[in-house]
């Protein structure tokens, strides 16, 4: 049975649709938070002013709560047993991640109609939950962005539940259909037998097959690749709280900045400065208005700029 509209989009079609699972994380305490790259993602957006929309499912509990979790936000998710849940451990400094269950893949028909024309399109699978094949319900054109974070496509997961790095097999598939493609570096470290110089040489050569890839660093900052070439841009300083979701924030700032202006440096730096606040608080309060992320800029830029 297809997705069902659980709360209408501020506008017809949104614009920005994001699709993907919405998840239960697990929290030390043994409580649960509403995540997933779709709600940091739309939430984003949101605050910056869009009206934004997601595709999900999840289980009917969840679904229920959605409209208040996620107020303004067009939601369509399709019932299920279960909710995609994951669970992060940490040992050593690193963190052991588990999938404690996983919801029903999405299909094209989830999708309705009217959002299909939204002009800002994520593609955000966390669990294998989306196929290449729904590239094809968007087709690339003057007036859209499609984008994807393939973290989802990147994973794969033992009869335990822990999350291991899986090679992304429809990578060249995939690639040539989008307008942008945004990921962690560190994403990519585990088919690089841990060598940044060979993640940068895979998103070097994958960047050949998208316009726009951006590899995120955390504090690093973000690198932008154009047909093989890189840049680099610096983070902004930020006093660390909570990375939780700062690259799903990321993500959406990038793509509501370069629909805006068009100019992908533009888009990166913004987004770096967006991403900056959302690590500053616990999940989703991070986010910031305009007016936050336009005053950080401002002080970046330096008086010269005024």
């Amino acid at each position: 049975m297809p997705a069902t509209v659980l709360q209408p989009a501020r506008a017809e079609p949104p614009a920005f649709l994001s699709i993907g699972h919405i998840t239960r994380d697990v929290l030390p305490d043994g409580s649960f938070a509403l995540g997933g790259t779709v709600t940091f993602a739309t939430l984003t957006v949101e605050r910056l002013g869009l009206p934004a929309a997601l595709v999900t499912c999840a289980s009917p509990d969840i679904c229920q709560q959605l409209p208040s979790l996620l107020p303004g936000i067009g939601l369509a998710a399709r019932m299920a047993a279960t909710t995609t849940t994951f669970e992060n451990r940490y040992q050593d400094g690193f963190r052991i991640q588990y999938l404690r269950a996983r919801s029903e893949p999405l299909e094209i028909e989830d999708v309705p109609h009217p959002w299909r024309a939204a002009p800002i399109v994520l593609l955000a699978p966390l669990a294998q939950e989306l196929t290449p094949e729904i590239v094809a319900l968007f087709p690339r054109g003057e007036g859209r962005i499609l984008a994807a974070t393939p973290q989802g496509w990147l994973r794969r997961w033992d009869s335990d539940g822990r999350v291991w790095p899986t090679p992304w097999e429809a990578a060249e598939q995939v690639l040539p259909h989008l307008d942008a493609l945004i990921l962690s570096h560190d994403d990519l470290l585990p088919f690089a037998n841990g060598s940044r110089a060979e993640a940068e040489a895979i998103l070097r050569r994958w960047s050949q097959l998208v316009p726009l890839l951006v590899a995120t660093a955390g504090r690093e900052g973000a690198t932008l690749f154009r047909a093989g070439l890189a840049q680099h841009f610096p983070a902004y300083p930020a006093r660390e709280v909570d990375p939780t979701g700062a690259g799903d924030v990321f993500a959406a700032a990038f793509l509501v900045q370069l629909a805006r202006s068009g100019d992908p440096v533009a888009a990166v730096d913004f987004a770096n400065c967006v991403a900056s606040f959302s690590v500053e608080d616990v999940g989703t309060r991070g986010i910031p208005s305009p007016t936050q992320v336009e005053k950080r800029l401002a002080q970046r830029r330096g008086p010269e700029a005024g």
